[in-house]
C-alpha cells in the first residue's frame, strides 16, 4: 500500500537535538562502495529528505519451518498446503512494533502530525530536512553518482538507531544502499533476460517446411541434436513421453515475461515445422498486468518470449500456458525508466495482500525501485495498480533476473518472503540461474560483472539466492555427442558461438544462509571437491582474507536442463538460441506434466519442490562435467552430486513421476 498522504514541510533549521547518552547502535553499514559509484557533495542541510522507517513483522522467522512442513517428503503434512487466508493471518504485522517506533520518533522531535503510516502499519514515513535526518540517525548524507549511468542517489555510509528500538526496525531509507537503472540486453530494469541468440549462418540448414511427428527414436532427427535442440531432442534427453487425453483446465503452466513479446507468426512457424500436432494459432492465455500487451508483429518479436513458448508447448500440449505479461511499455521497455527493481507488480497481481504486505521494512511496492500506477508518462497505463487479479498457476517459469548486489537486501528479503508464501499455498516457482558463470553481466557493478575493490569477488544472482525458489542451470549436448550420452554443463567462450561468454550462473548467496534441505549436499560438495579459492564466511566478512565467495551462503542452482543451441523461430526466421532462459521452461514444463498426473489421481500439486529433490537426488541425471568461469577464475566444476554449476542435475521424467506419484 502506498501512503494516502504525506505532509511536506521544509525546515531551515534543525528541530532535534541528539541525546548525549550512548544508547544507540549502528543499524546498517556499507562494507564498501562499488567502483562505479562516486561520492559527491554533502546533501545541503535544508534539503528535504523523505524518510521511510521499515518495521519488523510477525512470525516471519517461522516461515521456513511452515514451508518445510508441507514440502518435505518425510513430513506427515506433505502437500497439505495453506489457503491464502491462512497465510495472510499468520504473518499479520504487530501494532506494538509500530507504537514503539512512533514513540521514538515523536520523543526525538518529529511532530506526530508529520508521521504517516500504512493501513496495515507496516512502515512509517515523514519528510524532514537533511540536517534533521542526520541528527535523528547520527549520520551524514551525501550525493552519489553512478559513473556509467549518471544516476544520482542520496545515501549514507552507516546510520544508528536507539538500542531499545533496533529490534523493531528492518531498515530506514534513504540508507546505505546504492542502486542504479541498468540496461542489460533489451531490458531497462534491474532484471535482465537470461539468454542469447544467434542468426543462422552457413553450415546449419534451416528445418524443412513441414515434418510429421514420429517415434522418439527417429534417428534422422536425434542424430543432429548436437547441432540443434528440437522438441524430439528434449523428449529423448529426459525420457518424456507424448501427452495424451484431456488436460486439467486448472493446471495451466505460468510463464512470466516483461519487455519482451511473442509473435503468433513465430509460434505458427515453429508448430508447422517441428510440432504439427499443435494447431496453428495456439497461443497462451493472456494474464496482462498493469497495461501490458501481447502478441506483437513478427518484426518486433522478442527472443525470450518466443523461446519460452516454443520449448514449453511441445512438452505440455494440450495443457495450456498462462502468460503473465507485466507492466506497460513505459516501464517495460523505456530506456529512461528509473524503475530498477523487478517482479513486485507481478506479485501484486497474484496476491492482493502483497500490495499492502509489510516485510523487512518494505510495505507494498518500493516508490523508487518499482513502477508506479497510474503511470503519468505519455502512453502509460492509466489504471490503478492491479492487486490480486490473477490466481497463480501451480507452476511458474521465470527466465529473468539480476544480481544480489544491485538491490537492497530488504527489497530482496521481502520478495523472498512472498515466494515462501506462494510455496505454502502449493505453487512451484522456477528461475533461470543466469548466464555469466560466477559473475554478473559485464558492466554490472564493474567491467567484468564482479564485486570487490579488485573486481574478483563472485557475484550471486537475484532473486535466485532466495531459498524458496528452484534455480535452473544449463547443460549442453556437445559436438559429436548424442542425447543418449550424459550432458555436460554449458561452457561457451566468447564468440563460440555467442558474442559474449555463456555458462550457468551459480555460486553462494551473500544474503541467505544455507537452508537445511540442501545442507548435506553442500557439505558433501565442499568435503569431496573443495574449490581452490579463498572464501569468507558471511556477508559481514565480505572479501576478508582474499575470499571470493561466501562459504556459508545458500548455494544455487538447484537443478539444470538443456540450454544451448535451441531451435527457435524468431522474427520470422529460424535461429539458434541459448541461455538458462531455455533450461527453465523445460524443467518447469516437466513438473507441470507431473502435477497433471497427481491431479488425475486426486492428489494436490507438488508445490515447493526443493526438499523432495534434495532428499531424492536419484530421480535426476547427475551432471559431472563442465564449469562456470568468471571473475578471472575457472569458476566451479560440475562434479558428482550437487554442485554450484548444474545443481542436482537434469530431469528424468520416469523417475521423477514415480517419486511424486508415491508421495501423499
Amino acid at each position: 500500500m502506498r501512503l494516502a498522504a504525506i505532509a511536506v514541510v521544509a525546515f531551515a533549521a534543525c528541530s532535534y537535538a541528539a541525546p548525549q547518552a550512548v544508547t544507540h547502535a549502528i543499524h546498517e553499514k556499507r562494507d564498501y562502495t562499488p567502483s562505479n559509484w562516486v561520492k559527491r557533495d554533502r546533501v545541503p542541510a535544508t534539503a528535504t529528505i523523505p524518510v521511510r522507517v521499515g518495521l519488523t513483522q510477525s512470525n516471519l522467522e517461522k516461515g521456513y519451518d511452515f514451508l518445510m512442513d508441507v514440502s518435505h517428503p518425510a513430513s506427515t503434512n506433505y502437500a497439505k498446503h495453506w489457503t491464502a487466508e491462512e497465510v495472510a493471518d499468520m504473518f499479520a504485522p504487530s501494532d506494538a512494533t509500530v507504537a514503539t517506533v512512533r514513540d521514538w520518533l515523536v520523543d526525538s522531535g518529529i511532530p506526530a502530525e508529520r508521521i504517516t503510516h500504512s493501513d496495515n502499519k507496516g512502515w512509517l514515513a515523514f519528510d524532514v530536512s537533511a540536517q534533521e535526518a542526520e541528527n535523528l540517525l547520527r549520520t551524514e548524507y551525501y550525493i552519489y553518482e553512478h559513473a556509467s549511468y549518471g544516476h544520482i542517489e542520496t545515501a549514507c555510509d552507516q546510520y544508528q538507531v536507539p538500542k531499545n528500538v533496533q529490534e523493531h526496525i528492518d531498515y530506514i531509507t534513504p540508507g546505505i544502499k546504492l542502486a542504479a537503472p541498468v540496461k542489460r540486453g533489451h531490458s531497462q530494469r534491474g532484471k535482465s533476460k537470461r539468454g542469447f541468440g544467434m542468426t543462422m549462418a552457413g553450415g546449419i540448414p534451416a528445418p524443412p517446411k513441414s515434418r510429421t511427428p514420429g517415434p522418439i527414436k527417429l534417428l534422422n532427427e536425434l542424430e543432429s541434436c548436437d547441432v540443434a535442440i528440437t522438441p524430439i531432442c528434449v523428449a529423448a534427453l529426459y525420457e518424456v513421453p507424448p501427452t495424451f487425453g484431456q488436460a486439467d483446465p486448472g493446471n495451466s503452466l505460468g510463464v512470466f515475461e516483461e519487455g519482451d513479446f511473442y509473435a503468433q507468426k513465430d509460434l505458427n512457424l515453429f508448430f508447422a515445422n517441428f510440432t504439427p500436432y499443435i494447431p496453428k494459432g495456439t497461443h497462451p492465455i493472456p494474464a496482462f498486468i498493469d497495461g501490458a500487451e501481447a502478441p506483437v508483429p513478427v518484426k518486433d518479436a522478442g527472443g525470450e518470449s518466443d523461446l519460452d513458448f516454443q520449448l514449453a508447448y511441445p512438452l505440455i500440449y494440450p495443457q495450456t500456458i498462462t502468460l503473465y505479461q507485466t507492466d506497460d511499455l513505459n516501464y517495460a521497455t523505456n530506456p529512461n525508466s528509473t524503475s530498477l527493481g523487478g517482479f513486485n507488480t507481478f506479485l501484486d497481481a497474484l496476491d492482493g495482500s502483497y500490495c499492502t504486505y509489510s516485510a523487512f521494512g518494505e510495505t507494498g511496492d518500493d516508490p523508487v525501485l518499482d513502477p508506479t500506477y497510474p503511470d503519468p508518462a505519455p502512453g502509460g497505463y492509466k489504471g490503478q495498480l492491479q492487486c490480486g487479479v490473477y490466481k497463480p498457476t501451480n507452476v511458474i517459469s521465470v527466465s529473468y533476473g539480476g544480481q544480489e548486489f544491485d538491490l537492497p537486501a530488504y527489497y530482496q528479503e521481502r520478495q523472498c518472503n512472498e515466494f515462501m508464501k506462494l510455496g505454502l499455498q502449493g505453487h512451484s516457482i522456477f528461475y533461470a540461474s543466469g548466464d555469466d558463470g560466477v559473475a554478473g553481466p559485464p558492466g554490472d557493478d564493474s567491467a567484468n560483472g564482479c564485486l570487490g575493490k579488485n573486481d574478483n569477488i563472485f557475484s550471486p544472482a537475484w532473486p535466485n539466492s532466495c531459498p524458496y525458489l528452484t534455480n535452473v542451470g544449463a547443460t549442453k549436448v556437445y559436438p559429436n555427442k548424442t542425447v543418449f550420452e550424459p550432458e555436460c554443463a554449458v561452457v561457451d567462450p566468447i564468440n563460440q558461438p555467442y558474442s559474449v561468454a555463456f555458462s550457468s550462473g551459480g555460486g553462494f548467496s551473500n544474503i541467505y544462509p544455507i537452508p537445511s534441505y540442501q545442507a548435506a549436499a553442500v557439505a558433501k560438495f565442499f568435503a569431496d571437491y573443495n574449490p581452490p579459492y579463498k572464501y569468507y564466511s558471511g556477508n559481514a566478512s565480505f572479501g576478508k582474507n582474499g575470499g571470493v565467495y561466501n562459504r556459508i551462503g545458500r548455494g544455487y542452482p538447484d537443478v539444470a536442463a538443456n540450454g544451448d543451441n535451441i531451435a527457435v523461430y524468431n522474427e520470422g526466421s529460424f535461429t539458434l538460441e541459448g541461455g538458462t532462459s531455455a533450461s527453465t521452461p523445460i524443467f518447469s514444463s516437466i513438473v507441470n506434466r507431473i502435477n497433471e498426473e497427481r491431479l488425475l489421481i486426486g492428489k494436490k500439486p507438488i508445490g515447493f519442490i526443493n526438499p523432495a529433490l534434495y532428499s531424492h537426488p536419484e530421480v535426476l541425471n547427475d551432471i559431472t562435467c563442465g564449469s562456470n568461469p568468471g571473475c578471472g577464475s575457472l569458476g566451479f566444476d560440475a562434479v558428482p552430486g550437487w554442485d554450484p554449476v548444474s545443481g542436482l542435475g537434469t530431469p528424468n521424467f520416469p523417475r521423477m513421476l514415480a517419486l511424486f506419484l508415491s508421495l501423499p
